[in-house]
């Protein structure tokens, strides 16, 4: 049976390459591959600052329109501005395709909010320009709706602080006998337990969800979403994955899933769902993947900003400095998530590909060398227009390009959208 195996990557010109061997004493070298022992092999690699991955090992073609499932992992506002970008560029490239109309969303941290946006059916073409307009409302997200001090957890802290203190203290006010090293010790380790679970407390940007949800008229619950969602979390306390949406965890309301997803320690407290507390699912969020493989759909679209930055000049708020080490705490640790997301996605995009041959996977992520974009300060409009339009430009270059191969078009029946656009309006 004809084997064919496709691989679309960002760097280097088309290099097709076809072998076909068939029995008897003729010997023939085309480029259409024939059943038996023929084996075709193509390789793409295409130029570009966004990288494209596609990978075919089936010749099966799906009976009308493909079943997709989307695949939205984490990045911060940055990280789901780019997942925007992209999608609206895959609207306005591929025929009769609409984001808000696949078949299956699965989202972890900020990507679990455009996932569950595009679920309820709002068009990606308006979130696009709401993120570009700064006079738009649509979406209107502001700092302070993500970044609010958590007072209950401060109120235990200094509860717990003050504690520890008058323990230490009270042989100074007393006048008795010193305290021992150890006892001196165990107060250290009660002043270490005091220490915040974290610093921002996620329940404004909830409710800032809940208000657009009921607004845009998108069902706050897994079971009345238009399209199915899946978001994925982590169990605090027993450590376990958690995929929200799915039988046993679809009670939950959406915005609280989310929020959920989004606790990222040590800057958000853990989410209590019920009885239980949840956190953001880290690298392991990109699991998802064969999640969505598990449901057998023709194409798996996974849309990572999450690669690592590979830059010698960095901006930083003291000018332009030559490391990330420069951008200080908090992108030192950005990029630790970034290179470990990116491993553990290739990982995982290899293993799906050698289990699920009747999935094909596609990934489109940033380069590495462009991932600098995503420093610059994300409430600067200017930033996120830079982000957005970058997203777009790269994914509709790349898309063009593995719409020429005729294996892919054919096989899905997708097709380059005619000149003119033709995208939809929304409102």
């Amino acid at each position: 049976m004809a084997k064919t195996q496709t691989k679309g990557a960002a760097k280097g010109s088309a290099k097709p390459r076809t072998k076909t061997a068939a029995k008897g004493s003729a010997k023939t070298a085309t480029k259409t591959a024939a059943k038996g022992s023929a084996k075709t092999a193509t390789k793409t690699p295409t130029k570009g600052s966004a990288k494209t991955a596609t990978k075919t090992k089936t010749k099966a073609t799906p009976k009308g329109p493909p079943r997709v499932a989307i695949c939205l992992p984490g990045g911060g506002i940055t990280g789901a501005m780019y997942q925007i970008g992209a999608l609206a560029a895959l609207e306005h490239a591929v025929e009769g395709m609409q984001a808000d109309r696949f078949d299956l969303y699965f989202g972890s941290s900020s990507g679990a909010s455009v996932a569950a946006a595009l679920a309820g059916g709002v068009p990606v073409q308006r979130l696009y320009r709401a993120f570009l307009d700064p006079a738009d409302t649509y979406f209107p997200l502001e700092r302070n709706h993500i970044l609010r001090m958590d007072s209950g957890e401060w109120r235990r802290v200094l509860g717990t602080i003050w504690q520890a203190f008058r323990h230490g203290s009270s042989s100074f006010f007393t006048r008795g006998p010193a305290p021992s090293p150890a006892k001196l010790w165990g107060e250290l380790d009660r002043l270490y337990d005091s220490l915040p679970a974290g610093v921002f407390s996620l329940d404004n940007y909830e409710r800032f969800l809940s208000d657009f949800m009921v607004r845009r008229g998108i069902p706050n619950q897994f079971g009345r979403m238009p399209r199915p969602l899946r978001v994925i979390a982590h169990d605090l306390d027993s450590g376990k994955r958690v995929v929200f949406g799915s039988e046993g965890h679809d009670r939950v309301p959406v915005t609280r899933a989310c929020a959920a997803s989004m606790a990222i320690p040590p800057f958000f407290s853990p989410v209590r769902v019920s009885d239980r507390h949840y956190i953001d699912a880290g690298a392991v969020q990109v699991q998802m993947v064969e999640d969505a493989a598990e449901e057998k759909p023709d194409i798996v679209l996974v849309i990572n900003p999450m690669v690592p930055v590979d830059a010698d000049r960095v901006p930083t708020g003291h000018g332009v400095q030559g490391s990330v080490r420069d951008k200080g705490y908090m992108w030192v640790a950005n990029q630790a998530i970034r290179i470990g997301m990116k491993a553990m996605l290739e990982e995982t995009v290899s293993r799906v590909r050698a289990t699920y041959s009747e999935s094909e996977v596609i990934v489109i992520e940033p380069d590495s060398s462009d991932a600098i974009l995503f420093m610059h300060n994300p409430t600067s409009f200017a930033a996120r227009r830079e982000i957005l339009e970058y997203a777009y430009k790269t994914t509709r270059n790349r898309t063009t390009r593995w719409l020429a191969d005729r294996g892919i078009s054919e096989r899905f029946g997708w097709h380059k959208l005619g000149h003119g656009g033709g995208a939809r309006s929304s409102s």
